[in-house]
């Protein structure tokens, strides 16, 4: 097989082995990870009856996940990265043990609510270092596992394969809640990342190839960073996805437009909650069929002015129909993003640099969700629900204006 023939086959991945337990490995692994972020916020809410407790959860895993993600790049750049993806599985598998336990009526009869609260936080802000960690490693492994050739389909597979063990994950999560109560549903995710730590221990050791091992942990961050300062495609592509995410934050609104300005119910946000993981999820498929040819840079973007102009018109939409469409397509413009900057960061950074690249990245990403969340919040108490959403679009849209003209090679560039 040639590689122009290589390039064109939409399974040309999924034909590698090592690539297949990876895939299969991460979409188990995050199935659980996401039944268990949606049973601990349930948990929580009816152990405190507080709704900020919830948002203490998410702020437990983050300030570690983002703190610890610069030195963790300079760790995964010098591990062999089997043997730290499968310790980062071994420590989550512990802590869903734990929460496990935690979840026992034996538990219950013995500690005090806010005991176990107290617990669960320690527990999550545990995962949150491991996180720190484990996320990262997935994405450097990807570029061992397979040929540079195939390397943006690969991307695309491994794109598609998280976006839908994340929604199914906090789909299951809610039935399983339902139907096996929380110990029921905690034992069932220890069985998913066991199967998980099974099926990616068939991979094959991945040696460090960072040949400057001597270096002092802060003279290698440093170097990461320097790395991706001066790559302006990657700089490009990040900064992107960090602005946009940050001003573009609707979902965050999707509970006040439900109730108050669509008056649509329970039901009607559940449809508008999933809207743009459909999306996201039906063009991850397209894209692994009909990849991007040309001129990936111009339409990376030309996706974010679109998703900007989507967060606009659901902003403004008073009819339930327009704003499911509007979020449904922001999110197949946001997969077209997600799948772009993913194959630009596989392509652009030396093997050598991968993890410390990879956690730069990570840390931007996991701070424009927790910041949008937080940003979307504050600019609706100060101007009000619809015109801080038509606000977030327009920012959008002024970001993609100073990445058109600051970022040239982005916009230019292709693969």
């Amino acid at each position: 097989m040639t590689v122009g023939q290589i390039k064109t086959d939409p399974f040309s991945a999924v034909k590698i082995s090592e690539f297949r337990n990876l895939v299969i490995g991460r979409f188990i692994f995050i199935m659980g990870l996401r039944m268990m972020s949606t049973l601990v916020g349930w948990w929580i809410y009816n152990l405190t009856n507080a709704p900020i407790a919830i948002g203490i959860v998410g702020l437990s895993e983050f300030i570690p996940a983002v703190s610890f993600a610069l030195y963790a790049g300079h760790v995964i750049d010098l591990s062999e990265k089997r043997k730290l993806l499968l310790r980062g599985v071994s420590l989550y598998l512990t802590a869903a043990v734990i929460l496990l336990f935690l979840s026992t009526s034996f538990t219950s009869r013995h500690l005090h609510n806010h005991i176990i609260a107290i617990c669960i936080y320690s527990v999550i802000f545990c995962t949150g270092i491991i996180r720190s960690f484990a996320g990262p490693v997935f994405n450097v492994i990807l570029a061992q596992v397979v040929p540079k050739s195939v390397l943006q389909n690969a991307t695309t597979w491994n794109q598609g394969a998280w976006l839908s063990a994340s929604v199914s994950g906090h789909a299951t999560g809610g039935f399983l809640i339902a139907m096996l109560g929380n110990t029921g549903t905690f034992t069932v995710i220890v069985i998913l990342i066991s199967i998980s730590l099974f099926v990616l221990f068939q991979l094959k050791p991945k040696p460090a190839l960072n040949e400057r091992g001597e270096q002092k942990t802060w003279d290698s961050v440093k170097e990461g960073l320097s790395f991706v300062f001066r790559t302006k495609e990657l700089l490009g592509a990040i900064s992107l996805d960090l602005f946009a995410v940050l001003f573009g934050g609707a979902a965050a609104l999707v509970p006040v437009y439900a109730r108050d300005i669509l008056k649509v119910g329970p039901q009607g946000f559940g449809f508008l909650n999933g809207a743009s993981d459909i999306g996201s999820i039906c063009i991850v498929v397209a894209l692994t069929f009909f990849p991007i040819r040309r001129k990936q840079g111009k339409k990376l973007l030309l996706a974010v002015a679109g998703f900007g102009t989507c967060i606009i018109i659901f902003g403004l939409s008073k009819l339930f129909l327009l704003s499911f469409v509007a979020l449904m397509i922001s999110g197949m413009l946001d997969g077209i993003s997600v799948v772009t900057r993913g194959t630009i960061m596989q392509l652009k950074t030396p093997d050598a640099m991968r993890g410390r690249v990879m956690s730069v990245n990570s840390m931007f990403i996991n701070s424009s969700n927790e910041l949008g969340q937080f940003e979307s919040g504050v600019a609706a108490k100060l101007l009000g629900v619809v015109p801080s959403v038509v606000f977030g679009g327009c920012m959008t849209w002024l970001v993609v204006a100073v990445t058109w003209f600051k970022a040239p090679s982005l916009r230019k560039m292709e693969y």
